[in-house]
């Protein structure tokens, strides 16, 4: 899910992050109370302190079907589950569930030696599997039965060549602005020069007077050094990881885990290291769902009394449907009553396995949760995997799947990332500048529907967890019907270039709820649902 966007400045191109600027984002706000404390929040500090204080609940598991957590991050190792059954590092399956010393959980792209961190694209994959397949094959020669296969093809491949050339194009402009921006500073003679600084130098070039224009709003945002590391080393990094892994058809690091990939029905395979090579995405997701509330430390996750499940399955790349359908598994057999789920594709390979895993974790009263993607486009209509297309009823009430949304109630509510769908998205959530855990012990703001799935995940683990006899699809509803309605329109660009024509449409155009998702009304009305399901 990209959130760099391409644009042309008079160095070349380069990009600049699409997500929104949050001046002096608070931290917590995704907890905040829009009428308390103006900033649009999900009223999770209101229902603390006004329906649950001295109340009791019980353990809910919340798997984060991710990239990775990191288990004994500070604000997150109280909280981490904890596999009772097994005897850590003994080499054994002690509980005899087919994965051995799975302590914290379970991570589906590793080997015996190593685990999978960089990935292709599921459209890079296509190809690299169709060409194999139409290598004689001309629009002359194509034989009747194969002719939709192999249109699908050539458009497949024209995607990928297109989008390897942008990336390519994106390294360029990314290391050009670098080299410039270099430059300047260097005759500032700061390493992190202030506003003043770039404000009072005198450009002797005109490389220097366009730096200098590119470099003044952003350090007024913000500071250099935050400019610096999360857009040109980041846009860097993502172009690099686009060329030379995602996009490379000659690219393939699958022989890393050993399995037969088309065997779709192999389960046992994978390692016991949660964390994996970039838990970055993972462990934020894990610290907005339930970073500990009781230590002092860091942040405060929603839910007070859930416990992570770590299930490994997305590389910084594009996740493999088995993969994903094993991961849904693993978490439903070990005891978790809620999934989160933050990664998506455009394209999908085997999505028949995804949607049985998924139909599977219904049968068993398990809640998934997924973020709706960054693209900001229209899911009703754009493909998008996994999604509610051709599933049955009886699924789509226990899967719930989430926008984002800033802390603003007004026409820039809806993140200008997020995807939206009036039968698609269920419900908006927070997912701007979201401060939560990351690998080292550290904390980070971060943007994306990807922050916002774990909000409606801890939302669904909290009412579990207070309300342990309600359903999935009694939470979904819960959730669904307390939202805060949004009466007014928003605004979003109609497509990626940097001065694009905006579109005013109604809120409820965006999700089927027509709402942000809050605590607070949650939690009362969950407390009406059948009257003995609360726990006393």
């Amino acid at each position: 899910m990209n959130k760099f966007r391409i644009f042309k400045t008079l160095l070349g191109v380069a990009a600049i992050s699409a997500a929104p600027f949050v001046a002096n984002a608070q931290k917590n706000w995704q907890n905040l109370d829009l009428k308390t404390d103006t900033i649009f929040g999900i009223s999770t500090e209101k229902a603390y302190k006004e329906l649950l204080k001295g109340k009791k609940s019980t353990k809910v598991i919340v798997a984060v079907n991710d990239g990775g957590v990191e288990a004994n991050h500070e604000d997150l190792k109280r909280i981490m589950w904890v596999n009772a059954k097994e005897i850590a590092g003994n080499g054994k399956d002690d509980d005899k569930n087919g994965y051995i010393d799975d302590i914290y959980g379970w991570n589906f792209i590793g080997g015996p030696k190593e685990s999978i961190n960089f990935e292709t694209l599921e459209l890079t994959r296509l190809v690299r599997r169709d060409q194999v397949r139409f290598a004689s094959t001309t629009d002359a020669n194509v034989a009747e039965k194969d002719k939709k296969d192999w249109e699908a093809f050539k458009a497949e491949r024209s995607k990928l060549e297109q989008k390897l050339a942008e990336a390519k194009e994106g390294l360029a402009g990314y290391n050009g602005l670098k080299g410039a921006i270099d430059a300047f500073v260097k005759k500032i003679g700061k390493p992190n020069p202030t506003l003043e600084d770039v404000k009072n130098f005198k450009p002797t070039t005109e490389i220097d007077g366009r730096v200098q224009g590119i470099l003044l709003p952003e350090i007024e945002k913000s500071s250099f050094e935050d400019f610096y590391e999360n857009q040109i080393v980041e846009g860097i990094d993502y172009y690099t990881r686009q060329a030379e892994y995602n996009l490379n058809i000659d690219y393939d690091p699958r022989s890393i885990v050993g399995d037969d990939q088309n065997n779709l029905t192999e389960k046992f395979y994978g390692n016991n290291d949660v964390e994996g090579p970039d838990a970055m995405h993972g462990t934020h997701v894990a610290g907005i769902i339930a970073a500990d509330r009781t230590n002092k430390l860091g942040i405060n996750g929603v839910a007070d009394n859930v416990l992570i499940m770590g299930v490994r399955c997305t590389p910084n790349g594009d996740e493999r449907d088995k993969d994903v359908a094993n991961s849904i598994r693993y978490a439903v057999d070990n005891g978790a009553k809620v999934i989160n789920m933050s990664f998506g594709k455009a394209y999908s390979w085997n999505k028949e396995v995804v949607n049985e895993a998924m139909k599977y974790a219904v049968s068993k009263d398990v809640l998934l949760v997924q973020a709706a993607g960054n693209e900001n486009e229209n899911i009703d209509v754009e493909k998008n995997f996994p999604n509610h297309k051709d599933l049955d009823e009886k699924t789509i009430a226990s899967w719930i799947t989430v926008g984002a949304s800033g802390p603003k109630d007004d026409e820039t509510l809806k993140a200008s990332f997020s995807n939206y769908g009036k039968t698609q998205v269920d419900v908006f959530a927070p997912g701007v500048q979201i401060n939560s855990t990351i690998p080292d012990s550290k904390y980070k703001n971060l943007d994306g529907t990807s922050m916002a799935s774990p909000v409606v995940a801890g939302l669904a683990g909290l009412i579990r967890s207070y309300y342990p006899k309600l359903t999935a699809a009694q939470v979904k509803e819960i959730i669904m019907k307390s939202v805060v309605k949004i009466n007014h329109n928003v605004e979003y660009a109609k497509s990626e270039e940097p001065n694009a024509e905006k579109v005013s449409v109604p809120f409820s155009d965006l999700c089927v709820s027509g709402g942000i998702v809050n605590a607070y009304n949650a939690l009362k009305l969950a407390a009406t649902y059948g009257g003995k399901t609360a726990a006393k």
